[in-house]
């Protein structure tokens, strides 16, 4: 396992609880793995098409006593034998691992290896695994994978992680370096909805075989749920950063007025703007710090995230957005104090839309949470038109897992939020970086705009610090008797914006 700690699966227990609810899904596609058949996109979308015209009907595909109640422990003793990775020996650059049935991932999910348009299933085979004590039977049978980890070679230093597709839609990839961290989605349903959400499902995947010493690779998908089908392309870019193209065609079974495309999730249990400190002796737990948005009008927009006292739901309203994503900006091990996490190693993760996607809004859930394996900070692009029962939707996107995204605001950026209680006001210290501030002449002409609604900004100071191209402000709120406030502070010079705006929700 890449991090071999427990946070890495407890993050997904969600999508496992819904997929016992389902019971686990029958083999799609299935054929035997001495058989090859034809392939390409095509007969995705056209099974996923088909799929869209019947009810949903839940899968089917008992697990077997061995591993239906393993215990995380029993689960993460389990590894496949490195001689066993498909594509290991064949120095192409990939290769893939796939990965066992059990603990939170029951839902068996169908791989197939796709070679000269040909695809072939991969079947299980139990003596591809060390179960570490665990005791099998030797006739398990063909019991299918729960996902796939993709491996790329990395220099001399062998094998390492590039991205895991494991439970529901969700895939976690990272760059050269880093450790996994922020989560993303095919597809979110009613996301912090009254109405509860729904988990669609990834039921196969079709991994095209890359030629030697590629640095590309290309995943097809299926999707499945109650109300909803869709045909997926992934192409997956190694380098540096990697990047993920992500094409989508979706069908409608029911009436969809709550989609989240482009879902990215993140663990956030506390920071410089948390009032209630947990007894821990970290400087900081958190593996993204912020919500970073390119609006359609060209404006840079950056929310830090907290962890909130109460569920908090933020709507940034948008047409045509050109990008959004949760980040780490905080890149220093002084930063956290962790020797075992290393949150300023976790990737940012930046989408960036191709094509226009119209109306809609950029959400942010934050989530209460106790625990650092929650995903608790939730950020999606919410299309404003539905998408009716017999109708499709088509998207594309793309995903930069990175240390720090391609785009980024070219005056200066907030590197640090903080606030506090100050009588019956609540202070704020807010701090920018950008290469204008390195002239004390220019960084002198520079102001704070601050707006708060409801409540009043009462003070505001601004204090420049040119050796570290450094800029703080320094306010403070009255919110009266008001229990919430919308804060909205820009830095200006001559007329024009001088940093990225920083927006914050304070909550009493």
């Amino acid at each position: 396992m890449a991090e071999g700690t427990r946070r890495d699966w407890l993050r997904l227990a969600l999508a496992g609880v819904f997929a016992d609810a389902l019971a686990p899904p029958a083999l799609v596609f299935a054929q035997s793995p001495s058989e090859s058949t034809p392939f390409s996109h095509d007969a995705v979308l056209a099974r996923a098409r088909d799929l869209a015209k019947s009810a949903f009907k839940a899968p089917r595909g008992p697990l077997p006593d061995a591993f239906a109640n393993l215990d995380f422990k029993q689960y993460s003793a389990i590894h496949r034998l490195p001689s066993a990775e498909l594509w290991a020996s064949d120095k192409l650059g990939f290769a893939l691992d796939p990965l066992q049935r059990g603990f939170l991932f029951t839902m068996p999910v169908d791989l197939f290896v796709v070679e000269n348009g040909e695809a072939r299933r991969v079947a299980y085979d139990r003596a591809a695994y060390d179960f570490g004590g665990l005791q099998v039977p030797p006739d398990v049978g063909d019991i299918g994978f729960s996902g796939g980890r993709i491996l790329r070679a990395s220099g001399g230093e062998g094998l390492q992680d590039l991205a895991i597709l494991q439970g529901a839609t969700f895939l976690r990839a990272l760059a050269r370096g880093q450790s996994l961290g922020v989560t993303t989605r095919g597809l979110a349903i009613h996301t912090g909805d009254a109405q509860g959400e729904e988990f669609p499902v990834f039921r196969a995947f079709w991994i095209e075989k890359p030629a030697p010493a590629a640095e590309m690779l290309v995943i097809h998908a299926l999707l499945d749920s109650n109300s909803v089908t869709g045909a997926y392309l992934l192409t997956i870019h190694a380098g540096e950063m990697t990047i993920i193209d992500a094409e989508a065609t979706i069908f409608a079974r029911a009436n969809l007025d709550g989609l989240g495309i482009a879902t990215a999730s993140g663990a956030y249990l506390f920071g410089p703007l948390d009032r209630k400190r947990p007894d821990d002796a970290r400087v900081a737990v958190y593996e993204i710090d912020g919500l970073q948005m390119l609006t359609g009008a060209n404006e840079w927009l950056w929310r830090p995230a907290a962890n909130r006292d109460t569920l908090q739901i933020s709507s940034f309203v948008d047409k045509n957005p050109r990008g959004f994503g949760l980040l780490q900006r905080d890149r220093s091990f002084e930063d956290f104090g962790d020797d075992d996490a290393h949150w300023e190693k976790r990737p940012s993760l930046w989408i960036e839309p191709i094509g226009d996607w119209g109306e809609g809004e950029v959400r942010l859930l934050e989530i209460p949470s106790d625990s650092e394996t929650n995903d608790n900070v939730i950020a999606q692009w919410r299309p404003k038109a539905s998408t009716q029962a017999g109708e499709s939707l088509s998207f594309a996107y793309r995903q930069f897992w990175c240390w720090s995204p391609p785009a980024r605001p070219q005056t200066s950026a907030c590197t640090l939020s903080r606030v506090g209680k100050l009588g019956t006001l609540r202070r704020f210290v807010v701090e920018f970086v950008g290469d204008v501030f390195a002239d004390p002449a220019k960084a002198a002409q520079t102001s704070a705009k601050i707006d708060a609604n409801p409540g009043k900004i009462v003070s505001n100071r601004v204090f420049v610090f040119a050796d570290r191209r450094m800029l703080r402000v320094v306010f403070d709120l009255d919110p009266g008797s008001e229990t919430v406030s919308e804060l909205r502070l820009v830095l200006m010079a001559g007329g024009q914006p001088a940093s990225e705006t920083w927006l914050y929700r304070w909550t009493a």
